[in-house]
């Protein structure tokens, strides 16, 4: 009765497209169902209920973990539909840490042993699934079995399930691996084949060495099959060995030459294509023809063979760059395609041939591309150029203005979202480049003065680096007020919390310089006319800096009450500064002489900040903590509650705060901090010498401290930043591109620079991340050493296996003679499986000699001894890898 009225899948299919709304109240309806129906003891209505939820598990994404134990039930059954039913809901639930997992290990068995086949292929596809390393090592007997079954289907997913056991069980490929290897020549059944190539297609890519010594066996099939799916899986094998063994690709690259000129299908052709170009580039013969091809997918009609073309020249590019040299107008042509893959390799094309002669020209056009392309693709090209650009320290960067006014360009772009790596190298390029430092000020400067740049949250991290870099060297700008101006204007409220904290520190190193050239000059410390110079050409007069300080009190005023942390110290420290300095700089306060005395005492206050913030500390690798040896004796506590007793009286003592929150007694204030500054002159000065020390003891970290102030004075050799260079035009850009990228190809003469490259400053060996082409060496894991076992172990031993079917057996003593000859040119361990073979007729001959008398028994004993020597020679010890090439006899 209770599967008359239970409700079917086509019902609950049936039942989600009518719901309009509510959907998951009609889930829950049917899991209710579920649950009462799974635990029926009937067998029809427990299939059925887990077949309804296996369907939600895979649609609704239900959680059916509960009923593990229900489908194992299912599984059992004798009838075909309940047990499809519960191996489905096996192979989709199960995890390898599912707890009753164990309890289909039986089941599993006796389905493998089954003479239905469908059965048999139930419980192959289940175990490659969800085998994990008890049910691989139980049931690697059966599946050893199921190797060698007549029946093709069955054979040909218990040697796909292989794949599993080895990754699993390591220990499998003793038990496996031989017949795997001999399915190698079932060349009467196409799908066997096809399924061992598919196995060991999987297993080079992950340890290729240990699959040389059956290079004979893929060249075989490679030069005899005609299926192009088990040629092309062939060619992934052989793309892997070949750079292994230099004569193993003199041996293949005919072959695959002759395959790339004659077959038809497009998917072969270019396997064999990048096979050529990725391990066989050293046949300049073979690279021309696959370079002849690579035009017939560029010039066709698909896109997808055009794509793989473009891949093609990608792949040739490091070593031939004259492939793509050919096909320049095709690649420049492809940024405009609609496809988006074809237009992202063929951007990656454009950047191989960038040089350090034509990235003016090539990042121009690129720029250019991107202000007309969609969002995305824009913002690829920005991340290219500046990837490329800043590759290896700015190797192929000459020009750093020309650079850095392009960084302002690329953030003034409608859709540039790379503000972080922007910023990141704007700081980057102004701690190591010190000769760019005021282009970096002027570009800074020009974007801190966009008010419209405010609004665009992927600018602020730009906006940031920018108010820093002026902040840091506003030795270098022209108009400090006008930089005041743009650091305070009423819109750097639309900033988020962090970077106006950066626009308030950069604000405040602005005001003290302007305070320190006015003090200065109307102090007349160098003499009055290089005051009034430095004046003038600051634009700082008197009145000007009233207003910074009325611009102050108007703008960081209300700052001083922020909820952000940052913000209100920055504020506060800014609002003290200038209620300590105000009445000093006032004409109306005090006499002649008192006014005089106190704009003395604050000119060294003010000096003291401007020396504080013009004490340079360069860029610091990651690395130098490291390289500063710990002094002998120096303990570090993890818990510093006790620095108190450690240090003594050494600690300083605790110094009185000034609160700036009022202008009430600001003279008193005013007082308190002259009169604390003489006190602390000495130490300031013990301060000074011991970083001093520092520095010069470990010099190898820091820039050079001294900031060239007249920098800005000099005449710029260099060409205009935003000029074009060679007449580059931009209303035709992809001509232009393309005699670009032919031109920088050319021999030619460097031109000679005006004026000689800036020093970049390199921190460490770390700065440099050259691109190693050495073949990563393989993990050397368990499946790889058991491999070696059986194969690697004895190279001869494996070739003989191979070859051993359909031929006769050889004699005792001719196999001896042959094995010890083979196994001088390998130099290899001995392989167990032929051990116990050479045993057992040794075993064989000592019986024979002993009817033979004394004398055949002294020379087996010398044979013996003499075999005994040269295995001991041979035999490396255990923690030696051998490095001995595969011999002529394998190849």
């Amino acid at each position: 009765m209770d599967s008359l009225f239970q409700r079917s899948l086509d019902d609950i299919i049936k039942g989600l497209r009518h719901q309009q709304a509510g959907e998951s109240a009609f889930v829950s309806k049917v899991l209710e169902e579920v649950r009462r129906e799974i635990k029926s003891t009937d067998s029809h209505t427990k299939s059925t209920a887990l077949q309804k939820l296996t369907y939600l598990h895979s649609i609704c994404f239900v959680d059916m973990s509960w009923a593990a134990f229900h489908a194992i039930e299912c599984i059992s059954y004798p009838n075909f539909t309940h047990k499809k039913v519960g191996y489905l809901a096996i192979s989709q639930s199960f995890q390898e840490s599912t707890p009753v997992i164990l309890l289909i290990s039986n089941q599993l068995r006796k389905d493998l042993k089954s003479n239905v086949e469908v059965e048999v292929s139930l419980a192959l596809e289940c175990l490659s699934r969800i085998g994990n390393l008890d049910l691989c090592r139980d049931l690697t007997p059966e599946v050893f079995t199921l190797m060698a079954s007549s029946r093709i289907p069955v054979r040909k997913k218990a040697i796909g399930v292989v794949l599993r056991l080895f990754g699993k069980y390591p220990d499998a490929v003793r038990v496996c691996f031989k017949r795997l290897v001999e399915s190698l020549e079932s060349s009467d059944s196409p799908p066997i084949v096809s399924a061992v190539i598919g196995v060991f297609c999987e297993l080079a890519s992950k340890d290729p060495k240990a699959y040389l010594p059956l290079a004979p066996e893929f060249y075989k099939i490679l030069v005899d099959s005609r299926n192009n799916w088990v040629l092309i899986k062939v060619l992934k094998i052989f793309t892997k060995l070949a750079p292994l063994e230099p004569r193993l690709a003199k041996k293949i690259v005919e072959p695959i030459c002759e395959l790339m000129s004659k077959t038809g299908a497009k998917s072969l052709m270019f396997e064999c294509i990048r096979t050529i170009l990725t391990s066989l580039a050293e046949h300049e013969s073979a690279v021309k023809l696959a370079a002849g091809r690579i035009n017939e997918l560029l010039i066709d009609e698909d896109p997808n063979l055009r794509y793989l073309g473009l891949h093609a020249l990608a792949i040739v590019a490091p070593k031939h760059i004259w492939a793509v040299l050919e096909n320049k107008e095709f690649v420049i042509k492809s940024l405009s395609d609609p496809d988006p893959n074809i237009k992202l390799e063929s951007l990656r094309l454009v950047m191989e041939m960038v040089s350090e002669s034509n990235v003016v020209e090539i990042c121009r056009v690129l720029v250019n591309y991107a202000t007309k392309s969609e969002p995305e693709f824009c913002n690829v090209i920005l991340g290219s150029i500046l990837s490329t650009c800043s590759n290896n320290v700015y190797e192929i960067i000459v020009d750093f203005d020309w650079y850095v006014s392009l960084l302002g360009e690329m953030s003034r772009i409608q859709h540039c979202q790379k503000g972080e790596e922007i910023e990141n190298q704007l700081i980057d390029i102004g701690m190591r480049v010190q000769d760019v430092r005021p282009e970096l000020v002027r570009v800074g400067r020009d974007l801190l003065m966009d008010p419209a740049l405010l609004g665009n949250p992927f600018l602020h991290r730009i906006l940031s680096a920018a108010a820093w870099l002026c902040g840091e060297y506003v030795e270098f700008i022209r108009n400090p007020v006008e930089l005041m101006e743009s650091l305070l204007q009423p819109r750097t409220s639309l900033l988020p919390p962090s970077v106006r904290a950066v626009y308030l520190e950069s604000a405040f190193k602005a005001l003290v310089f302007c305070l320190h050239s006015y003090l200065k000059s109307a102090h007349g410390e160098n003499g009055e006319a290089s005051g009034t110079t430095l004046i003038q050409e600051n634009h700082i007069t008197p009145d000007s800096v009233l207003h910074l300080l009325n611009l102050i009190d108007m703008a960081v005023g209300p700052l001083s009450g922020s909820y952000d942390v940052e913000i209100q110290e920055r504020a506060r420290n800014i609002l003290g500064f200038t209620e300590l300095i105000k009445p000093v700089l006032s004409d109306s306060l005090h006499p002649q002489d008192e006014r005089h005395k106190q704009q003395v005492e604050a000119s060294k206050m003010v000096r003291l900040l401007h020396d504080t913030f013009s004490d340079e500390l360069g860029p610091v690798s990651m690395s130098a903590q490291g390289r500063v040896p710990v002094p002998d004796g120096l303990v570090l506590h993890e818990n510093l509650a006790d620095l108190e007793a450690v240090c003594g009286s050494s600690l300083p003592a605790s110094s009185a705060t000034i609160s700036f929150e009022g202008s009430h007694n600001v003279e008193g204030a005013t007082s308190i901090f002259i009169s604390d500054q003489k006190e602390e002159s000495e130490p300031s000065s013990e301060s000074t010498s011991l970083l001093a020390e520092h520095r010069k003891r470990h010099g190898l970290y820091y820039l050079p401290s001294e900031k060239n102030t007249e920098h800005h004075e000099a005449n710029n050799d260099y060409p205009p930043a935003n000029e074009l260079k060679s007449g580059v035009t931009v209303s035709n850009d992809a001509q232009d591109l393309a005699k670009l990228a032919e031109q920088s190809f050319l021999p030619k003469r460097k031109s000679k620079q005006v004026k000689a490259r800036p020093v970049v400053v390199k921190l460490d060996e770390g700065d440099v991340l050259p691109i190693s082409s050495k073949i990563p060496q393989a993990k050397d894991d368990s499946l790889s050493e058991a491999v070696r076992d059986v194969l690697l172990g004895n190279k001869a031993a494996a070739d003989s296996v191979i070859r051993k079917k359909g031929k006769e057996k050889l004699n005792a003593k001719e196999q001896e003679d042959d094995l010890d000859h083979m196994d001088s040119q390998s130099g290899t361990v001995q392989n167990p499986v032929k051990e116990r073979s050479k045993r057992s007729s040794r075993k064989q001959n000592a019986d024979e000699g002993d009817h033979g008398g004394d004398k055949g028994k002294q020379k087996r004993r010398h044979r013996h001894g003499k075999h005994r020597t040269r295995e001991g020679v041979q035999n490396p010890p255990a923690n030696v890898i051998s490095q001995t090439p595969v011999p002529d006899l394998l190849l």
